[in-house]
């Protein structure tokens, strides 16, 4: 019997406030001192009383207004009442009733997903495990929190790890959150339930929530496993239970960890210390024109504009920085680019895209993580696009050659002209020195000349490889091959 999945989302995010929810405590990094940032409100002292952080307040309609949702005009804070540790007043202030925020809509550019309500609450205090002992860290306790909850159109677990990215962007480029899930800034649960194919109009299956999930990959392989086990359950005559389970990423399986409650066992009731809270349809209008480009926009205007992919145009829209950089080296090739166009076709403009985001992803990128700074501090946008033009130009340098170039670029801040009047980085047109390079290499690896032979035709790619290296990567590979295959064809 085959299954249809139902996944939703609820995802917190921790606001980038300069104080927290309902005091004036800073909101702090979890690099802090432990206890340190507290006060009798986010301690739950006897006798203290909240007040509401405005700028939360706007960061969440700002959210809410960037996915199209209806604002609530006026909304209230609640108590969510129940007992944990990490709880000092025994009851969380959240929204239930009035959340700020109703009926939003996220665009994953293939299809819509209904975000049911956006509220805002507080977050708890850490818990801290050492050894035996279980240890309170309140400094995180009354940090604003936005929660994010989607309706179950989630159809599988690549859309919801494609949701969490396009999310983190938005709020990135907001400016109102930092979301790294690893610093615990945005966290991820998710709900699965399965019913079966082909049939219409049946209820959901029995709605299983997984907690503890602290990156997108996470995510996704934690839902492929939930549905595996949910499948297993049912084709073996059981019935799955509504739990709530917790993710292992080290045997890469979900665990029970209790029954989940219902949301009447939480016993809401308006928080009677904070009053009801308004605002006007001028605020909000106001707070719409604040609003940047949002990720998808600027995909689109990469995509439409330079002709880059959709997968290219997503990396390169991942941090401002880096748009910022594609933007200004593209307007620079532009231009020259025309000169390498014959007819001027939208398919080699494509080529051309592709080959300058791969050289910036998989090139320019690369040298970040081995020679450290970012790449955009390192070397100009003008220099990055010079030098991007030499290669889309072809015959000036070789990939290993342009790799060595870029390499002193990041190094010295120089220009792709100024290393290449240096002799160490001329291209070697010499034929009797390419001659003899490729005769040592045959000299110096008969058994792979005989595996060639024998027609094991990967044996050129690394006699190739070889050849390349003798020449310092100098030489034009093409004519390497040429003269390769011309010695051992004889």
């Amino acid at each position: 019997m085959s299954y249809k999945p139902t996944i939703g989302l609820e995802i917190h995010l921790q606001l980038a406030t300069k104080s927290k929810m309902f005091c004036d405590c800073p909101n702090i990094s979890l690099q802090e001192k432990a206890n340190s940032d507290i006060c009798p409100i986010c301690a739950g002292q006897p006798g203290a009383l909240p007040f509401i952080n405005k700028k939360a307040i706007e960061m969440g309609i700002r959210l809410g207004l960037a996915l199209n949702g209806k604002i609530e005009n006026k909304f209230y804070f609640e108590r969510k009442n129940y007992f944990y540790p990490d709880l000092p007043k025994g009851y969380q202030i959240s929204q239930k009733r009035a959340p700020l925020l109703k009926n939003a809509e996220f665009d994953l550019d293939y299809k819509k997903i209904k975000i049911d309500e956006i509220h805002l609450e507080e977050d708890t205090a850490k818990i801290c495990h050492q050894g035996d002992e279980v240890l309170i860290d309140f400094n995180r306790a009354g940090t604003p929190l936005l929660e994010i909850v989607t309706a179950p159109e989630i159809e599988n677990a690549r859309e919801a790890k494609q949701f969490c990215e396009e999310l983190q962007a938005i709020v990135r480029t907001l400016g109102i959150s930092s979301a790294n899930m690893e610093k615990g800034e945005m966290r991820c649960e998710v709900n699965v339930s399965l019913q079966e194919s082909g049939i219409r109009n049946q209820e959901l299956g029995t709605k299983v929530e997984i907690k503890n999930l602290n990156s997108f990959r996470a995510v996704e392989r934690c839902i492929e496993h939930e549905i595996k086990r949910q499948a297993t359950v049912l084709e073996e005559g059981k019935k799955v239970i509504q739990e709530t389970r917790g993710w292992d990423e080290k045997n890469n399986k979900t665990t029970s960890q209790r029954i989940k409650e219902e949301s009447e066992d939480y016993r809401y009731f308006p928080e009677p210390d904070l009053p009801g809270f308004e605002i006007s349809q001028k605020e909000i209008e106001d707070l719409k024109k604040t609003l940047p480009e949002l990720p998808s926009a600027k995909r689109k205007r990469l995509m439409e504009k330079y002709n880059f992919d959709h997968l290219t145009a997503k990396i390169l829209t991942s941090q401002n920085e880096i748009l910022i950089f594609i933007e200004e080296v593209m307007d620079v090739l532009m231009p020259k680019m025309q000169e390498l166009i014959e007819d001027g076709g939208e398919e080699q403009n494509k080529k051309l895209a592709k080959k300058v985001g791969d050289w910036l992803i998989n090139k320019l990128f690369g040298l970040e993580t081995v020679l450290g700074g970012r790449f955009f501090e390192k070397v100009k946008a003008n220099d990055f696009a010079d030098f991007m033009f030499l290669v889309l130009k072809g015959g000036m340098f070789s990939n290993q050659m342009g790799e060595n170039i870029l390499r002193k670029m990041y190094e010295t801040g120089k220009t792709v002209e100024e290393i290449m009047a240096d002799g160490s980085m001329k291209k070697i047109d010499d034929q009797e020195e390419i001659k003899k390079a490729v005769e040592l290499v045959l000299e110096n690896y008969p058994e792979v000349v005989a595996d060639y032979k024998k027609g094991k035709t990967n044996a050129l790619k690394y006699l190739l490889g070889q050849t390349m290296a003798a020449t310092h990567g100098k030489a034009d590979p093409k004519e390497l091959e040429k003269l390769l295959l011309k010695f051992l064809e004889k």
